[in-house]
């Protein structure tokens, strides 16, 4: 309970699924909460109050709350979003980016506008409120951030390129602000969830009863790794799976390879296939460890 008693946790998203699970959890945890959500459909389309029913969910329970109605994807609106959690308490502790929506098609029958609001929303969203709260968090040497990712980025899903190319965006995004939060005490990890959610809902073959859920398809069961990435003593730089009470861990690995030097050419790299391609003994972060500069 002392982990979140009193801190300030602005939640991208929240109206629902995920986000709800997410706010309702910390507020029940003392936390003091914004509550952001445009309301808009699984398109990003439209505009809703659902931002205000959470709200008075978490205040029917005596919790602290308030709603921010922008959009992440409009850099006005993010700030905003950081500019209400410092109004109205004086400050911010913990971020958790995820707002999202979906578009699913295939590449070849994907318009640019679909790849563009995906992308605009889920990648430069995370990044515009991100950005909004960094100051803050550097300032005060405290800051814990999630970013929410997917499997669908990590590992590919079809239909899912606009999408799938944002959520491993968060995942670059996460390695090098884990690298320069460091020195203040701001620790950033990575969320791929898996939960029934109204977005989910949308993915061609699920039809899932949102009113009545799977009770192992839970977003709340989902929310347990969160708090873990949030609390004072979290790591940094993680990726985390949760999802229908399945907690798991990804990372990236690289493999020693082989150096051919000023002499590489294509008929040696051919030669050097067998050892290139073997992974059975590689590790995570081996290619920085080396000493490798970046490419």
């Amino acid at each position: 309970m002392d982990d979140f008693k009193d801190k300030v946790v602005v939640v991208t998203g929240a109206g629902g699924g995920l986000g709800r699970a997410h706010a309702l959890e910390f507020a029940r945890r003392g936390a003091r909460l914004v509550i952001n959500d445009l309301g808009g459909t699984a398109d990003g389309t439209g505009q809703s109050d659902m931002a205000d029913q959470v709200v008075a969910e978490i205040k029917a329970f005596g919790g602290v709350a308030i709603a921010n109605k922008a959009s992440v994807a409009d850099r006005a609106g993010a700030q905003s979003i950081i500019d209400d959690a410092v109004a109205e308490y004086g400050t911010l502790d913990i971020l958790i980016n995820n707002a999202g929506i979906l578009r699913d098609k295939s590449f070849k029958n994907m318009t640019l506008d679909d790849w563009d609001i995906v992308v605009n929303v889920h990648l430069n969203g995370t990044a515009y409120v991100t950005h909004a709260a960094w100051p803050i968090l550097y300032e005060k040497n405290y800051g814990r951030i999630v970013l929410t990712s997917s499997t669908s980025g990590i590992f590919g899903n079809f239909g899912q390129s606009n999408y799938g190319a944002a959520k491993m965006g968060m995942v670059g995004l996460m390695n090098v602000l884990a690298l320069e939060g460091a020195s203040h005490n701001i620790r950033i990890n990575t969320l791929a969830p898996a939960a029934a959610t109204r977005l989910t809902n949308t993915i061609p073959g699920r039809d899932e009863n949102l009113d009545q859920p799977d009770p192992e398809r839970a977003p709340h069961l989902v929310t347990p790794a969160v708090l873990y990435m949030c609390r004072d003593d979290a790591p940094t730089g993680k990726i985390f799976q949760a999802g229908n009470g399945r907690f798991s861990m990804a990372a990236l690995y690289s493999n020693a390879g082989v150096n051919q030097g000023a002499e590489a050419d294509f008929d040696s790299f051919l030669e050097a296939e067998a050892q290139i391609l073997d992974m059975s003994t590689a590790q995570a972060g081996w290619w920085r460890r080396r000493g490798n500069g970046p490419g």
